[in-house]
């Protein structure tokens, strides 16, 4: 589930605020505090996530024997390409992150691409013994896909040229079940799928190595979203209404999913020499920049101002 994995992404992008530079001109000494400075706190924030996700997530439900669950009809797979968001970015910054503190690319790609998936496996394994969930497969896929992009990138082009990002724009289909699609903007933010896109974004100049005077940093986006889901497989539900509580009403809504084109920009473009931009653009970047969109579903095509 997002609430889970938006956490992860988080978590991980705080570990840049010190700033992401080359380490080259460091001194042994500087590199050695860099790495116990990495390391200790991406121990820590680790394990304090995972002690609040017990303590607000799984407290709720009861323990058992551990067992697997198959959720991968569910939410139109929004729930899976958010897994693919989330570990790809967690992937993209802990490189980073690896580099600023002086590793070599092998160790970079090795255990910086790979902690974003362990966290999320560990996840996953405490979802197997929670009555509530069960352990599941196409999620540790999905895992697999977004942390396998971000390493492959790395190792191919010495860099990320292609970045998959999120947007958020309301649906209006949380009040109908607020416990599953958020109560708040916050929690909305992180449950309703019906509000989210993901997207795949690159600047085409990445890819030309010919002359021409386009801007580096403007990018062309792909996304992909869903509509009317009010449960996870189905939308028979009876809500009542903030101003009547003791009248129920049946809703069902049709779930079809959403295409989108549009512009973006990459911020990992933008020439700067200052570190802390750097760091704040590189964060910025794992969310797409709301600019004119076209999209399509099933009814035909649609412009947006902003997505």
């Amino acid at each position: 589930m997002l609430p889970k994995t938006f956490n992860t992404i988080l978590i991980f992008s705080l570990l840049l605020c010190s700033g992401i530079s080359t380490a080259q001109n460091d001194s042994l000494k500087q590199q050695k505090h860099k790495r116990v400075a990495l390391i200790s706190s991406s121990a820590v924030l680790a394990a304090g996530s995972l002690a609040y996700l017990n303590q607000t997530w799984y407290k709720q439900y009861s323990t058992g024997s551990f067992h697997t669950f198959n959720d991968n009809k569910e939410w139109l797979q929004m729930d899976k390409v958010g897994h693919v968001w989330s570990t790809y970015n967690s992937s993209r910054l802990m490189m980073d992150a690896f580099d600023w503190a002086g590793y070599s690319k092998k160790q970079k790609l090795m255990y910086g691409g790979t902690v974003g998936f362990v966290y999320m496996l560990g996840i996953e394994v405490m979802d197997g013994f929670s009555s509530g969930w069960g352990f599941s497969s196409g999620d540790v896929l999905a895992n697999t896909l977004g942390t396998g992009f971000a390493i492959s990138q790395e190792a191919l082009w010495n860099k990320q040229k292609v970045f998959i990002k999120y947007s958020y724009r309301e649906s209006g289909l949380a009040t109908f079940n607020p416990s599953l699609l958020g109560k708040n903007f916050s929690e909305k933010l992180l449950k309703d799928y019906n509000a989210q896109v993901y997207w795949v974004s690159f600047s085409p100049c990445s890819f030309i190595k010919a002359k021409h005077k386009f801007p580096k940093w403007l990018a062309v986006a792909f996304g992909y979203g869903a509509s009317g889901m009010i449960r996870a497989k189905d939308n028979f539900i009876y809500y009542s209404s903030s101003s009547s509580p003791e009248v129920y009403y049946y809703l069902q809504t049709e779930r079809y999913r959403d295409f989108y084109v549009s512009l973006d920009i990459d911020f990992t473009k933008i020439k700067t020499k200052s570190k802390a931009l750097k760091t704040i653009f590189s964060v910025i970047n794992t969310v797409k920049v709301p600019l004119p969109t076209v999209g399509f579903n099933k009814y035909g095509s649609t412009f947006y101002w902003y997505r």
